[in-house]
């Protein structure tokens, strides 16, 4: 009798157990219904304690932060950084709660800085010139070590950073600039300043000489001839009085006048240590400080000064030392 009293009870205590846990389950399933219905998942989006929007989708909202953290390097910004990065917190809010993700992304951006990535070319420690890729620097040394520059071994590359950009040198320009001949130890004649075992001599000048003009070569770079005292000191060209005269390459007119043995001579400076002379003028058309193209008409052949004959005395000099001007002409 006792065992049957028992078992009753149990079972009355296990049907009201499975009401009570289906009312709560169905309870639960209509509190989730109505918050469902009402209500949505969403981040809040703080930036410095501030709540400046809300979005559905957190990580799609970062990464496009991270990639503007991250710059654009065809744009050559290194990175950008942002005075501070956004927290987020996810929340319920009613369905009406418009996301705002582009708002977020321009406040979070607009004060963001940017860092701009180049290259230094030093020389010797110091920086001269910049590029805007590892590969141009490398280049640059490259062809200075192909030119056997003087200084090759002293040429080097520093990454730099920056919120503002350089003036980028071309690779031809950094070369040109940076480029040293290398100096040729010739047995020199104090009084003449002739440079003995230089006829064959030659040093790239990373430029193309055009002809003054044309005629005939009627005294070559180091003869040893009568009508002189020591070798000769350049090249003569043999053409009528008047003949004009072209500017072998652009340049600056170093001087123009009278000058000795010269006679009405002309001195032009192309950089880089090069400079061509041309003597016995008839007619002089350019004078001191003078820009010059290549081709421009600078003079004309005449017999001023020391001649026998109407010609053009031309020379070539490159960092004072004279070079045979049929190595880069005629």
């Amino acid at each position: 009798m006792f065992k049957i009293k028992v078992i009753k009870k149990f079972a009355m205590f296990f049907r009201t157990s499975i009401k009570l846990t289906t009312i709560t389950i169905i309870s639960a399933f209509l509190i989730i219904s109505l918050v469902a219905f009402f209500y949505k998942p969403i981040y809040a989006v703080t930036l410095n304690g501030e709540l400046i929007g809300y979005t559905e989708n957190k990580s799609k909202l970062q990464n496009e932060i991270n990639k503007y953290m991250e710059g654009e390097e065809k744009e050559g910004v290194a990175f950008r950084q942002i005075d501070a990065v956004p927290e987020y917190t996810l929340c319920l809010l009613k369905k009406d709660i418009v996301p705002n993700e582009e708002e977020i992304y321009e406040k979070v951006t607009q004060n963001g800085t940017q860092y701009y990535k180049y290259y230094a070319i030093t020389d010797n420690g110091k920086e001269k010139l910049y590029v805007s890729t590892f590969k141009d620097a490398e280049s640059v040394i490259k062809k200075l070590k192909d030119k056997n520059s003087v200084n090759k071994n002293d040429i080097g590359i520093v990454e730099k950073y920056d919120t503002k950009t350089k003036e980028f040198t071309s690779v031809d320009k950094c070369v040109s600039k940076l480029y040293e001949a290398p100096k040729v130890v010739y047995t020199a004649s104090a009084s003449s300043g002739y440079v003995s075992g230089s006829s064959s001599a030659k040093v790239d000048i990373d430029i193309t000489l055009i002809r003054p003009i044309s005629g005939v070569i009627t005294s070559r770079f180091g003869s040893r001839e009568s009508i002189r005292s020591s070798p000769h000191r350049g090249l003569d060209i043999a053409a009528p009085t008047g003949t004009p005269i072209k500017a072998a390459a652009s340049g600056t007119v170093v001087s123009a006048g009278y000058s000795g043995s010269y006679g009405n001579m002309i001195l032009i400076s192309h950089g880089n240590g090069l400079q061509t002379l041309y003597g016995h003028c008839s007619v002089l058309n350019v004078s001191k400080g003078q820009a010059v193209t290549q081709g421009q008409i600078i003079g004309k052949v005449g017999t001023t000064g020391n001649v026998t004959g109407p010609h053009l005395h031309l020379e070539v000099r490159i960092n004072g030392v004279l070079y045979n001007p049929q190595n880069y002409v005629y």
